[in-house]
């Protein structure tokens, strides 16, 4: 129940207890007051900032930083190889191809930038029919994740006039033919409750060269409303596989039907317990991964014609190790597993019989595979802390590695090294992190030190390379990133052990972790900065209210803070899968007021300086989680130490942020970071 105090307050009465909600005006968006007061921020924000004389060196060595080639996976589709390139400083990666990747002189054939000035279009999802003679390709505006597809022949150039709306993260499944393919899309705007723009997903079949109105609905459960769709067209196009699931949950269910059927989809496993997902097929034989019964997650093999759950056959049985990326390419299966936050590929057959471990560099994450059956060839992305993505080619008939992209950058990394500690949490658990520093360098407790983690929904925090943080250890500063419990670095039970009723875990985890490099000498609370977005920008909220003299410097980018209310916004109802529902249930309120960063900070208190950002049109965290956050920050705080808010324009959460942006943010954060370190 909600009411207004004596103030004019709202007030929120949870299972008894009174929440005052002082900045509630602050959710309208739209409001005049509302934006006058976000103008007035930024205006503050770029104010202290431009008084700080070096930012524009700054500014000029993250440019250099960042001036390097960035290349992407290449696939293979018709007589062509297809990639996306950034020649350096593009705002966007521009799409080409070549009949061969050696080819100095690729063909263009969608340059985003071209697209629009600001360079905030961006290309997000590109699917080829069987031939490669048809793209399908999604466009995003202002970091948005809302798609618009579009359908080009790549034999001529031509442009099919129909566009598909209403699609968000949406895959795109071709038919045998070419004519067509399946995808999922959200109600158009009005038909439904605000509310419910992001819910009644449903499954279309799209024929080319038709609008969109015409499309042909396959599958939709009004009846499920949070329910997601996914289509896949097995390996031999004969069988049209479903998978479904409810947001961010690390749950999904499996069905199939044979792809000239209009009878209802066949359940495999629909449960909603676990994880199911198809990897590819041999005839009637499907091979599944699922983390049922195996939190590591095991490959199964199913028998059409004996589909029970009882009769699926383990043919690669959980390991230690975590499962991430899988690919099937005929008669082998290609699995990446993650050993203590480190990636490595091995390959079995389909047996299950183990054949050999790819010679990949240690300390590694492998971004993406892609596999091409008729070369026999498959392509491994990978990156760590201290090089950039670097594409490589594994020949299945020679079984050999090959480098195909590597970029080269300002860093001299044999000037540098990466080492993995594991350190003990307040539960006793240890807990891995990686350091990233000068070689050589002696621990004086006084190096100035940016510690990063994120903590949730089952991502895990492995090596990857930033141009940012290359300048900053380049500039004698330690990176560190701790892999705390929330994550999926040990799989779903570490996931597990950081949601719910036990978030207070992954706060304590990170805390330890500051703890632990100031007690080993690494550096001390005058000299550690912290950094964390979205998820991340909720740790670091609530670790800087629960251990405010810890840090001198906190970054808290895009947030959840109000975890009372996150439930109201956009795709926030998804995530009570992850925290719970403070309305609905009277324990995980309990649980959630004690930590959520908007309701626990203290009055009259010393913070430590503190940047927050945010974008104006981020359609998955709304800026509402930031504006309210630093409102209330600034309200309390005491001392000299900046309570700073910065709104991005026309940028959304992240995805498809153009480079200049990227610069532009990155110059402000690392200015402050620099300037609270210490580091001239």
């Amino acid at each position: 129940m909600q009411t207004k105090n004596e103030k004019g307050i709202v007030v929120d009465n949870y299972h008894g207890t009174l929440v005052e909600d002082p900045f509630r005006w602050l959710e309208d968006d739209k409001s005049i007051e509302t934006k006058n007061w976000e103008d007035n921020q930024n205006k503050q924000t770029h104010a202290y900032f431009s008084k700080i004389q070096n930012r524009v060196t700054i500014k000029d060595k993250l440019m250099e930083h960042w001036n390097y080639e960035k290349y992407f996976i290449p696939q293979k589709e018709g007589s062509y190889y297809y990639y996306h390139k950034n020649d350096g400083l593009q705002n966007q990666p521009v799409f080409y191809r070549a009949h061969a990747l050696t080819d100095a002189t690729p063909e263009v054939i969608i340059d985003p930038n071209a697209l629009n000035s600001d360079g905030t279009t961006a290309l997000t999802n590109i699917s080829f029919n069987k031939e490669g003679t048809l793209m399908a390709y999604a466009i995003s505006e202002n970091g948005s994740d809302w798609q618009e597809i579009k359908i080009r022949n790549m034999e001529s150039g031509f442009e099919y006039p129909e566009i598909i709306n209403r699609c968000k993260f949406s895959s795109l499944a071709w038919i045998e033919n070419g004519t067509g393919f399946y995808y999922s899309r959200f109600p158009d705007q009005g038909t439904v409750e605000l509310v419910d723009e992001s819910n009644y997903n449903r499954l279309y079949f799209h024929i080319v060269n038709t609008p969109q109105s015409e499309d042909k609905l396959i599958h939709e459960r009004p009846d499920d409303k949070e329910l997601a769709f996914r289509p896949i067209v097995s390996d031999d196009y004969k069988y049209l596989l479903l998978e479904s699931w409810k947001g961010t949950e690390n749950k999904s269910r499996l069905y199939y039907r044979a792809i000239e059927s209009d009878d209802a989809f066949i359940p495999l496993a629909d449960a909603g317990d676990a994880n199911y997902s198809f990897i590819g097929n041999n005839g009637t034989t499907f091979y599944i991964y699922t983390n049922k019964d195996a939190p590591n997650g095991k490959i199964v093999a199913i028998n059409l014609n004996e589909p029970q759950m009882n009769q699926w056959k383990e043919t690669i049985p959980e390991q230690q190790d975590v499962m991430s990326f899988i690919k099937l390419i005929d008669d082998q299966i290609a699995i990446t597993y993650m050993h203590h936050a480190k990636d490595q590929i091995k390959l079995y057959d389909l047996d299950g019989v183990f054949d050999r471990i790819l010679d990949l560099p240690d300390m590694i994450t492998v971004t993406n595979i892609s596999t091409n059956k008729k070369e026999k060839e498959m392509f491994i992305s990978y990156t760590s802390y201290l090089t950039p993505t670097t594409v490589v080619r594994y020949d299945f008939h020679t079984k050999s590695l090959d480098t195909v992209f590597s970029s080269k950058v300002s860093l001299d990394s044999s000037r540098f090294e990466t080492t993995q500690v594991f350190y003990p949490s307040t539960d006793g658990t240890n807990i891995p992190m990686f350091i990233t520093h000068k070689k050589g360098i002696q621990l004086t407790a006084d190096h100035p030190v940016l510690l990063y983690g994120y903590g949730g929904f089952n991502i895990s925090m492995t090596p990857s390379y930033s141009a940012s943080n290359a300048m900053f250890i380049e500039d004698g500063g330690i990176y560190a990133v701790a892999n705390i419990r929330g994550g999926g670095e040990y799989g779903e039970d570490w996931h597990q052990a950081g949601t719910f009723e036990r978030k207070q875990q992954v706060f304590d985890d990170f805390i330890a972790a500051a703890e632990w490099l100031i007690s080993s000498d690494y550096t001390n609370s005058s000299k550690l900065a912290i950094m964390g977005g979205s998820n991340g920008g909720l740790l670091v909220s609530a670790c800087m209210n629960q251990r405010p003299e810890l840090y001198n410097a906190v970054i808290c980018q895009v947030p959840v803070t109000d975890m009372l209310r996150y439930q109201h916004f956009t795709v926030g109802r998804f995530w009570t899968s992850e925290f719970g529902n403070a309305e609905e249930n009277a324990e995980h309120f309990k649980t959630i007021y004690a930590y959520s960063p908007l309701h626990n900070i203290s009055p009259n208190r010393n913070y430590p300086a503190t940047l927050i950002t945010t974008a104006d049109t981020d359609d998955r965290v709304v800026p509402l989680h930031a504006k309210k956050y630093a409102a209330t920050l600034q309200e309390a705080k005491i001392g000299e130490a900046p309570i700073l808010l910065r709104i991005e324009k026309d940028a959304g959460h992240g995805l498809g942020k153009p480079t200049s942006k990227i610069i532009e943010e990155h110059t402000d954060i690392y200015t402050f970071i620099y300037k609270f370190l210490g580091m001239n």
